[in-house]
């Protein structure tokens, strides 16, 4: 059993982090620990690999990036919850579609500690709540480590994601955990969900580096 490093970064420039995990994967060993950055990010559509641009309906004030992870179009703002996860999915002998299966689950297990009842979709990746979307998942796996890893809607502004096919699917609504249960609290969620991250991955520990 491993241990995993946790860094809270705040609110952080897409660009930046972007770069900042592409690094952070060049430079990993064998032995380097895996780490779980918790940020949130100015409002910003990301477009993945195979993402059609005929999936963003109309033009705002939100930029577009398309960048290197799997998966369509979808939106980031403040408010927020984005956990990356820069882990050796060969080391933990994960496929990279049981790798987003156990992603799914750590947010499952996490709204399940709320009685909140979700579930995961393997042709639409990511975590429903009522047919409602509340939170994305995208990685890039680069000799067996991931980076990128789920956006979590916990108190974000939604309208955004009526200019676009959230990941690509028409009709597709969003969610947020404040529209659920607004009196489940940001930290107490975060606890929660590296609590069950920890159980998921089968860390010995998750150490905060804050």
């Amino acid at each position: 059993m491993n241990d995993c490093l946790y860094k809270e970064l705040g609110r952080i420039d897409f660009d930046l982090c972007w770069e900042e995990m592409k690094q952070f994967t060049s430079r990993r060993t064998n032995d380097s620990q895996d780490e779980i950055w918790l940020v949130e990010h100015n409002h910003i559509y990301t477009q993945g690999l195979n993402g059609k641009d005929e999936n963003i309906l109309k033009e705002n004030n939100i930029p577009v990036k398309k960048i290197d992870r799997g998966g369509q179009v979808t939106y980031h703002g403040p408010g927020q919850l984005i956990f990356y996860f820069m882990i050796d999915i060969f080391r933990m002998n994960l496929s990279v579609s049981n790798f987003i299966v156990a992603l799914e689950n750590v947010i499952i297990n996490t709204l399940a500690s709320f009685d909140i009842e979700s579930f995961g979709n393997r042709s639409a990746p990511g975590v429903y709540v009522e047919n409602k979307k509340v939170a994305s998942i995208g990685v890039r796996i680069k000799k067996g480590r991931s980076y990128h890893g789920l956006a979590l809607n916990f108190n974000n502004d939604l309208g955004p994601f009526d200019d676009i096919y959230t990941c690509g699917i028409p009709g597709l609504e969003v969610t947020s955990i404040n529209k659920i249960n607004k009196t489940i609290q940001r930290l107490t969620l975060i606890d929660s969900m590296l609590s069950s991250a920890q159980r998921e991955f089968g860390y010995r520990s998750i150490k905060s580096l804050n």
